[in-house]
């Protein structure tokens, strides 16, 4: 195997990830307000954009589900076992002592286990439960007279509020294991520039610099 310098982040990929983040902040900004946490905004202007960028955020989903079934990057999110624990114990001890990480970017594969297998979850579980129960809430005028409407209103307002406190948490540790192991930078370049050092086979290095040369930088 050798390493080098792929794009594996592609320019919608890095679009999608900065709205999706950015937009994440306003839902969550705007949220807390509505639950009252802080009042650094009044509450009409905190449920319009909040509304407004959920809205936008469930246009960007799904775009971004198309994106990924046409292109066929859904692979990278594909779960295994391979790996698993050894990546685990990395960040719950090795990360700690200064550890190499013990996954290693590959052209096929650019998410370890733990990430497949976390934003995997995100996107089959706490997505859909955060936009059903929006929706929800955003048409309640439509079915507030049906049986044990206020019950079930009470149920899809807490689903949607523990949805966002795990996308929430998610978020913090996202920002933090930026952090740690290389330096802030270097987590972060790559989906700036797109470019990250991975590994490739013979076969995969040559099929790059013959047949897609912008996907793969020059050697030093």
């Amino acid at each position: 195997m050798t390493e080098r310098y792929v794009k594996v982040y592609p320019r919608f990929e890095r679009f999608w990830h900065w709205s999706q983040m950015a937009l994440i902040l306003v839902l969550l900004f705007t949220g807390l307000a509505l639950n009252g946490l802080h009042g650094l905004i009044p509450f009409g202007p905190a449920t319009m954009l909040h509304i407004i960028a959920a809205l936008a955020l469930i246009v960007l989903w799904v775009f971004a589900i198309f994106w990924h079934l046409t292109t066929g990057t859904w692979v990278h999110y594909v779960p295994t076992r391979d790996g698993l624990l050894r990546v685990a114990r990395f960040y719950v001890w090795d990360i700690f002592k200064g550890h190499a990480h013990p996954y290693r970017k590959a052209y096929w594969r650019k998410h370890n286990p733990l990430q497949a297998i976390t934003y995997l979850a995100l996107k089959i579980i706490l997505f859909p439960a955060i936009w059903i129960t929006g929706l929800m809430a955003l048409g309640w005028n439509l079915w507030e007279d049906v049986p044990n409407a206020p019950a079930l209103g009470a149920l899809v307002s807490n689903i949607h509020l523990l949805a966002a406190y795990a996308i929430a948490a998610f978020v913090v540790a996202h920002v933090y294991l930026l952090t740690v192991g290389h330096s802030f930078r270097e987590h972060v370049k790559p989906m700036i520039t797109g470019f990250d050092k991975i590994d490739l086979s013979p076969e995969e290095e040559a099929y790059l610099e013959a047949d897609e040369p912008a996907r793969i930088k020059p050697r030093a």
